[in-house]
């Protein structure tokens, strides 16, 4: 697994995801034994015959629509291709952007009364998507296996997959020991017009970094330090978060901030000369999965690791604190990040 780094939760996005599509498919097909259910009803349906009810309805159904931010190449396809391969009577068809394009594509959706996605799967979306009352709760048995925090308190959402924010470096220009190693040494001097960051999401670069220190210090402390990376030069950059780490492989930067952890080192595997500092505290989001209201068809396993050469950039491996970005708190606080980040650094 690449994208999802947490410990012994790799493939949880997987299980719920295939627990929540069977719901979702067995939705426009299924007849309970006593009366019809509705849609609310199927969802939370706990009974002892729960897996092969829903089956029979995914069955007469056949079709499940998937929106997600998982990288295709990496996870979105082999993920449906392993369901389809278990559920052959059900077809996923599946569109991947990220949290941002997914609410927006949604919420035109639902707006035309032309809704076609089922499943949404991403980081930032209950607050992105319109919030609670755009979808609706859920339950899976793999639900009794999660920690609590990973699972909303009105069963709107489950984390599917962790991702950990680092700082991204090029091992050409900066040695393993000069690396900066805390957010105090992004200040010297020597980085000075040398870093760079994705500046167009709250789901990494910037804004991530900016709501990881309010959530952790607090709106003054936060503000100083903000103020004084601000006489640093750092570049934003109107790409991707993978794209930021590709220009500091190329050199155009030395350090990227705000950088998904694992591309790094996933780049350092191929010989591209890439590294990854995790910064304390470190940014932790967790992508989550929802069911949409108006849903017309119809995580995970905590038993799996991560692969050994991405296992320490897991925080608790590697000893660093971690802040938990929960769609509730990049909802209170994203505002304010866009607020400061407007005052310093525009």
């Amino acid at each position: 697994m690449i994208e999802s780094l947490s410990a012994r939760r790799s493939w949880r996005g997987c299980s719920i995801a295939l627990s929540v599509a069977v719901s979702s498919s067995a939705i426009a097909g299924f007849v309970a034994p006593a009366h019809a259910l509705t849609t609310e009803e199927i969802l939370n349906y706990t009974a002892p015959d729960r897996q092969q009810v829903l089956e029979a309805g995914a069955r007469r159904e056949g079709k499940v629509v998937i929106y997600s931010g998982m990288i295709v190449n990496q996870l979105l396809r082999p993920l449906t291709e392993a369901f389809h391969r278990k559920y052959p009577f059900v077809d996923i068809i599946y569109w991947r952007g990220d949290g941002n394009q997914i609410a927006a594509k949604v919420t035109a959706e639902m707006q035309a009364n032309a809704l076609m996605a089922d499943v949404i799967e991403g980081s930032g979306l209950p607050a992105a998507a319109g919030g609670p009352q755009a979808v609706l709760p859920f339950v899976s048995p793999l639900f009794q296996s999660l920690p609590k925090e990973d699972i909303a308190a009105d069963r709107t959402w489950a984390a599917t997959r962790f991702r950990y924010i680092g700082l991204g470096y090029n091992t050409k220009f900066i040695s393993k020991d000069a690396a900066p190693k805390t957010y105090e040494d992004l200040l010297d001097p020597h980085w000075k017009g040398k870093m760079a960051w994705h500046a167009a999401s709250d789901a990494s670069g910037a804004l991530v970094t900016i709501t990881s220190l309010l959530a952790t210090w607090g709106r003054e402390k936060t503000e100083a330090y903000i103020a004084k990376l601000a006489k640093q030069d750092v570049t934003p950059l109107a790409v991707s978060n993978r794209q930021v780490v590709d220009q500091v492989i190329f050199g155009e930067y030395w350090i990227g901030l705000g950088i998904s952890a694992h591309h790094p080192v996933i780049s350092a595997s191929q010989g591209a000369p890439s590294a990854t500092v995790l910064l304390d505290p470190v940014p932790s989001l967790n992508d989550s999965i929802q069911v949409v209201r108006g849903v017309k068809h119809f995580p995970s396993n905590p038993n799996v690791d991560p692969s050994p050469a991405l296992k320490m950039l897991v925080p608790r491996n590697a000893g660093v604190p971690a802040v938990l970005l929960t769609p509730e708190i990049l909802e209170e606080l994203t505002a304010r990040s866009a607020e400061l980040y407007k005052r310093y650094f525009r």
